[in-house]
């Protein structure tokens, strides 16, 4: 196939020869124009052409004659050249191919008849060598035959092995023929029956079982002549067996390494199980014997029996331990073969060290101290036991030493057990779950100043146009019954109250809120009585119950006139001071009953009340009189002092107790191991490091193994917390104590009470957390108290916030149950402050409140005026709770001012009774509660002034 040009090259011209120009002509000539003068004119130009073209070549030939010359002289000799080798060529072909004489068919011929001998060569070498192994093989199973039938066991051992040996290496010919089969066949069976009879004689050479070792040096074995159905079997006739003895060490040196070594760790493990961990499990009694039987051969036995009851020795062990170390060292290490007779005992060593370890020491470390001396005896004398018995007699160099090691730190052993029975018997009594019928009251002692103080109150007047009754706070509440009857207080009476020091944890001022309307009652004639007074700081002050005051003096004049009362009296008469005329609005609601002015109280030196919680604002509480009368005469010193003992009341686990006595039980048992000076120096620290580890497990797996309990209980978590205070109370005492070897555990034991007081609050701080974060959820669905007008919407506030009073109804009772007083009301008054807070924070934050709205929002707020019952324990005293909820009268203002005029809230702001709301607060509720009028704008503007400053 011709190579196609490019297209991109240059073409050259059609050069057609003149034959091709003919062709072409005869071919484009038709057959009416072919004629003789037309094919005439076509041969004579072919012949003209043929004519020029050899005029052409004679004249390239003629003009380049030499060279064409020699180019033909070499052509001519090439063409000979290359005949001769064709001749040759042929020849040789010939002589090399020619079947009869040629020189590859005598060469095939030759090598094929050497290759035919070559191969019967081989045949005859393989054929003898294969009948010479198997001649070897003949021999040496004839040779294990006989000595089998001889019972000649160790030779035929050798033999066996040497037999196996040589099937192995028989050509691989033979070994597949059925010949070497049955011969290897054979060889088994006589191998099988020679290690049968080894074995037999074996284990009746070495018997070693949990009640005695018996070694035989020399074994009678008797082997069978006869065969039944291929199975050598004894005779009853002397003459078909073989009676032959067999010394021990040619026994052991008769068998295979592979039957050897499964032998022996066969027997290390029954030594080191019946001959050495059971004698240091228990008291056995051990007995020596050496007997010869009937038949010339001897044995050696040691039996071993458990010892009768009541001869617990714990060296008797050591010692037969000894002895039975000391008989296998004579009566059998010596018949081992020589490579087994040094590594086999070593092989015991380490197994030795761990069974007197852990089968002697660790398991029989004492409980108590006055078991310790006899135990160290027994650990020397296990010390001993391995330098005579591991190091002499096995052979051990002595590099382990562990036995001596461990005796070494008996002591810090003995102080890590117990520390762990300590840890354990800790651990069981903090996983133990809660039980009711093991709790106990703690009373924690006081001693209470009785020393007479006037109340300190303040003239806060409703939006109803009264003034509000004066209030009592008492310093010291008592709601279970342990302190003096407070006196009770009438309308005219001088407000009198026990003064405390900052008896419950308190000591931040706060104004005396009023109480609801008690029943009007005739005035009486005041009659101060003195009650109440400070206490003593004492060591074990669970609450800071260490502050002093000063007595106070009697003030002869109420701080408050009866505001809700219709005739208000006064103890003596005073000039009535002016007071702002009350508003319109108020005075219509009134209808006929006036609305008297306060006068001022008698003035009289005092000093200042510590109350529980502080005020959250610094705006002065004021009076409602502005210019108060000049004080009245001095009173009358007061009476001296009484010290009236109280207490007060908290309920713990009886689990604390077990902790405690646990506690003083360690660090008594850590004293006792350093004052005897049985372990050397520097005892007993770690005994006494279990005391505060006792504290940490306690701390730590209470709140884990009760999860269930402290999450869906209110009063367990309370308790737990209590739980902490009392054993962090009561470390106080006994870190006081601590003396000599124990004040080594005073900074750990401090560390760790610390931190369960630091756990008591935190269990308390968080169920309280957890109790308002509820209310918060419940009051969530009161959704903002928005859109009341809708009775829908009306209900579901309703509900949540009866939800809200029904839920602090359940817990107090459950908290009171286990809580101090202090701590009650202050959990109970965190609790009712969250929900007011809440409903304050709502209320205050809409922006616009219908007058159907507003009252339904007073509404609402009255529900939770019902937990002001929570805060009484005097039904003739008033409550207190404006000492434990800092929201409580602003959250009464709030139920007042929904339903109040602009003219009631201008005159509650003059008075100073709206001192807990901020500015702010108020004109917000201001616009949301009264339409954009001038009234209201002036009443902003006025209110935007801040509080009124009022005199004193």
């Amino acid at each position: 196939m011709a190579f196609p040009l490019p297209a991109h090259l240059p073409r050259k011209k059609d050069a057609r020869d003149v034959s091709t120009q003919i062709l072409t002509k005869i071919s484009e000539t038709s057959s009416k124009a072919l004629r003789a003068e037309v094919a005439s004119s076509w041969v004579a130009e072919l012949d003209d052409t043929i004519q020029v073209t050899k005029a052409r070549i004679h004249e390239r030939i003629a003009a380049d004659l030499p060279n064409f010359e020699r180019q033909l002289a070499t052509s001519i000799s090439v063409q000979e050249r290359m005949r001769s080798l064709s001749d040759n060529v042929d020849t040789l072909s010939e002589s090399i191919f020619d079947p009869q004489s040629g020189l590859i068919p005598n060469l095939v011929t030759t090598l094929e008849s050497h290759a035919a001998l070559a191969q019967q060569n081989a045949d005859a070498r393989a054929r003898h060598d294969a009948l010479a192994h198997l001649l070897q093989c003949r021999n040496e199973l004839r040779h294990l035959t006989r000595l089998v039938e001889e019972a000649e066991l160790a030779e035929a051992t050798r033999a066996s092995s040497s037999l196996q040996k040589c099937i192995k290496q028989a050509p691989e010919p033979l070994s597949n023929s059925q010949v070497m089969a049955d011969m290897q066949r054979k060889s088994t069976a006589l191998r099988n029956r020679t290690e049968e009879q080894l074995l037999d004689a074996y284990s009746r050479s070495i018997v070693v079982s949990a009640s005695e070792v018996t070694i035989r040096p020399y074994v009678q074995a008797v082997l069978p002549r006869r065969q039944m159905n291929g199975v050598w079997v004894r005779s009853t006739l002397p003459e078909d067996n073989i009676d032959t003895v067999i010394a021990l060490p040619d026994l052991l040196a008769s068998m295979s390494p592979s039957a050897l070594s499964m032998h022996l760790s066969t027997l290390r493990r029954d030594i080191i199980t019946h001959c050495v961990e059971y004698v240091l499990k228990q008291p056995i009694q051990i007995y020596q014997a050496a007997a010869t039987r009937l038949t010339g051969t001897s044995e050696y036995k040691l039996s071993m029996q458990r010892a009768p009851p009541g001869t617990e020795d714990l060296s008797l062990r050591l010692e037969n331990l000894t002895t039975v170390i000391a008989f296998l060292h004579s009566k059998l290490f010596p018949h081992l073969p020589p490579a087994e007779r040094t590594s086999f005992p070593l092989s015991l060593c380490a197994p030795i060290r761990t069974a007197v370890l852990n089968q002697l020491l660790l398991p029989n470390v004492p409980s108590t101290l006055a078991q310790l001396p006899d135990f160290l005896r027994v650990a020397q004398q296990a010390a001993t036991l391995e330098d005579e018995v591991v190091v002499k007699m096995l052979g051990d160099n002595g590099a382990d030493a562990r036995i001596k090691t461990w005796v070494d730190n008996v002591g810090l052993h003995y102080e890590r057990k117990r520390r762990a029975e300590i840890l354990d018997r800790a651990r069981a009594i903090a996983v133990s779950p809660p039980d009711d019928s093991s709790t106990f009251h703690v009373d924690v002692p006081l001693v209470v100043e009785n020393v007479p103080f006037p109340i300190n109150v303040v003239d806060r007047p409703v939006a109803n146009g009264k003034p509000a009754e004066p209030v009592a706070v008492e310093g010291n509440d008592d709601s279970w019954g342990f302190a003096d009857e407070s006196p009770s207080q009438g309308d005219d009476t001088p407000s009198q109250s026990d003064t405390s020091t900052d008896e419950w944890g308190f000591d931040d001022d706060i104004e005396q809120e009023p109480a609801p309307e008690p029943v009007p009652e005739p005035p009486k004639a005041p009659e101060p009585e003195p009650s109440g007074g400070t206490e003593d700081s004492t060591e074990d002050d669970p609450w800071g119950w260490n502050g002093d005051i000063e007595p106070t003096e009697v003030d002869d004049g109420s701080a408050w006139d009866d505001a809700w009362d219709e005739k208000p009296s006064a103890p003596e008469p005073v000039p009535p001071s002016p007071a702002p005329k009350p508003a319109k609005g108020l005075a219509k609601r009134l209808g006929a009953k006036s609305v008297p002015s306060s006068p001022a109280p008698p003035q009289s030196p005092t000093v200042p009340i510590h109350h529980p919680t502080p005020q959250p604002r610094s705006q002065p509480v004021v009076t409602k009189a502005k210019n108060p009368p000049p004080p009245p005469p001095p009173p009358p010193p007061p009476p001296a002092p009484v010290l009236i003992p109280a207490t007060e009341t908290y309920v713990v686990s009886g689990r604390t107790k077990e902790l405690l006595r646990l506690v003083e039980d360690v660090l008594r048992e850590g004293a006792e191991l350093v004052s005897s000076g049985i372990l050397g120096s520097t005892p007993g620290s770690v005994i006494m490091q279990a005391a505060p580890m006792a504290l940490e497990l306690f701390r730590a797996l209470v709140p884990v193994a009760n999860t269930a309990v402290l999450k869906q209980s209110v009063k367990e978590p309370m308790r737990f917390s209590n739980d902490c205070f009392y054993v962090s109370q009561e470390l106080k005492r006994i870190v006081a104590g601590l003396s000599g070897p124990k004040a080594g555990a005073r900074d750990k034991l401090e560390e760790g009470r610390e931190r369960l007081r630091v756990l008591s609050d935190s269990w308390f701080e968080q169920t309280i957390v957890r109790e308002e974060k509820l209310i918060d959820e419940l009051l969530d669905n009161a959704n903002g108290f928005i859109d009341t007008t809708h009775q829908e919407r009306y209900d579901e506030c309703e509900t949540a916030v009866n939800e809200v009073l029904q839920r602090i109804r359940r817990v107090a009772p459950q908290w009171k149950a286990v809580l101090p007083k202090s701590r009650y009301y202050d959990a109970l008054g965190s609790l009712v402050e969250a929900a007011l807070s809440r409903i304050l924070t709502d209320i205050l934050a809409l922006e616009d409140i219908t007058e159907v709205e507003s009252h339904r929002l007073s509404e609402l707020c009255h529900i939770l005026n019902a937990l002001e019952s929570l805060f009484v324990e005097d039904p003739e005293q008033p409550s207190f709770v404006v000492s434990h909820v800092p929201s409580w009268l602003k959250f009464s203002y709030l139920s007042e001012l929904l339903e109040a005029s602009i003219a009631d809230i201008s005159y509650l702001f003059e008075e100073g009774a709206l001192v807990d709301f901020e500015i702010e607060e108020l004109v917000k509720l201001l616009k949301a509660l009264f339409a954009d009028t001038p009234l209201r704008t002036n009443t902003i503007n006025k209110l935007q002034h801040g509080h009124p400053v009022r005199g004193s």
